[in-house]
């Protein structure tokens, strides 16, 4: 006994519409996301210029903003020293081989603050810290 199938009534109950709305969840999600990485980054600073600087990936690395005044900032936030070596420990524990720290210092800041983020990731077990400079 042979057994028919209505092609029509199988495709007509086949919705896709959650498919859609998944797809536009990760979407946004993966858009937003990609913004908060891009943050720091963007932080507006003019850099000091170097002759010898050179390009670097920079994937995996956690930025140190310092401002004019010294001000250090980590992830568009406001933090004092002893907040920024907790941060840095914690980075270094979790990371103990490649963790990179790049630091972006205003070219007006003072070096008493840029001496200090040198310190506070040395203190942290960061051992080479990279600074963020103009090229010619």
């Amino acid at each position: 006994m042979s057994v028919k199938i209505k092609k029509g009534a199988a495709l007509a109950s086949l919705s896709i519409t959650p498919l859609i709305d998944v797809v536009f969840l990760l979407l946004i999600f993966f858009l937003v996301t990609s913004k908060f990485a891009e943050q720091d980054k963007e932080m507006d600073l003019p850099l000091a210029s170097a002759s010898t600087a050179q390009p670097m990936n920079a994937a995996t690395a956690k930025y140190i903003n310092i401002d004019e005044q010294g001000n250090f900032f980590i992830d568009g936030q406001r933090m004092d020293p002893a907040e920024v070596e907790i941060m840095l420990r914690r980075l270094a524990r979790d990371n103990p081989v490649s963790q990179k720290v790049i630091v972006n210092a205003h070219q007006g800041s003072p070096v008493k603050s840029t001496i200090w983020a040198i310190d506070l990731c040395r203190k942290a077990g960061i051992a080479d810290p990279v600074f963020s400079t103009e090229g010619e």
